[in-house]
């Protein structure tokens, strides 16, 4: 190689780095946006079909995910008019690169504006209950964010399940795994047993919302789908791969739709960053899951 060929060579490696630096940092975790929908045909889907809208992760904070940001993502959610809203959690801030805070008092009327027609829900995330010091020091609720939420209309789930009887289907959320330190660990607040024993033997279908996708290898055949986030799909994703995923399972739960065992898990990838403000190869996205039985199972 000629001295030139390679002043070249590094200057293309440098200009490539720059880039996707830029693109990493700036670009993709503030200025872009997708609807990522996934379509799942169950056997024992006796409902009718379910058109479910997920926003999570949301890590409100400037410069990326602003009140302006959030008022976008409300208007998105609304024009897709799906039968079911639900927040999966984390909607503090997740790194410390914030420019300017912006408080759940803020966001949770934005939020409220949501609209389904089955209804708007959610649960909350490890960073929900983190971020609220109160709530640390009591070791549980209430908490500041669900609080919030709940008063412009959103039903918080929180180790629950309830009937939508109009559709035919139980709805469930669980609360957070990961939410509480203690001793120098930290301790989940959830209640899988409890919440499933609310549910009735009436084969009717069950969606569970669950912050962290972890629990989906303890559910019981009886939930027909999983909805989770807390990965961000790892941030950083590579050909379907990532290389840093908060999870014990890594790779196995880090994005999308898992099926395993006749159960369904979809992992959204989210809107916002935590610990890096960086996203790269996981566009943010609103996620969409569209329902419904099979021919076999609707007979």
């Amino acid at each position: 190689m000629t001295r030139r060929g390679f002043i070249k060579g590094l200057l293309g490696v440098i200009l490539a780095g720059f880039f996707a630096a830029t693109y990493g940092f700036f670009i993709e975790p503030a200025l872009r946006l997708r609807v990522k929908k996934w379509r799942i045909k169950r056997d024992d889907w006796t409902a009718p079909p379910l058109r479910i809208a997920v926003l999570s992760d949301l890590h409100v904070g400037e410069p990326y995910v602003g009140l302006g940001r959030i008022e976008q993502l409300v208007a998105r959610v609304n024009a897709l008019d799906a039968d079911l809203v639900l927040l999966l959690g984390d909607y503090a801030a997740g790194h410390h690169f914030i420019t300017k805070p912006v408080k759940i008092r803020d966001v949770a009327p934005i939020l409220g504006k949501l609209k389904a027609k089955q209804g708007v829900f959610g649960v909350l995330g490890n960073h929900d209950w983190w971020d609220d010091l109160s709530a640390q020091k009591r070791g549980g609720g209430p908490n500041l964010y669900s609080e919030a939420l709940q008063s412009h209309g959103i039903t918080m789930l929180s180790n629950q399940a309830l009937k939508l009887e109009t559709h035919g289907i139980w709805l469930a959320g669980l609360e957070d795994q990961i939410a509480i330190r203690r001793n120098g660990k930290w301790q989940g607040l959830d209640d899988l047993p409890g919440t499933l024993s609310q549910i009735a033997d009436d084969g009717a279908p069950v969606v569970m919302m669950a912050h962290e996708p972890d629990i989906f290898s303890k559910m019981p055949s009886r939930v027909s789908l999983t909805l989770s986030g807390h990965t961000h799909g790892g941030q950083v994703r590579l050909f379907g791969w990532s290389p840093i995923v908060p999870s014990r399972f890594g790779n196995r739960f880090a994005y999308g739709h898992v099926r395993e065992e006749g159960r369904d898990l979809v992992v959204s990838g989210g809107i916002g960053c935590s610990i890096m403000p960086v996203r790269f190869g996981v566009v943010p996205e609103i996620t969409v899951v569209e329902i419904s039985g099979t021919d076999k199972g609707m007979a």
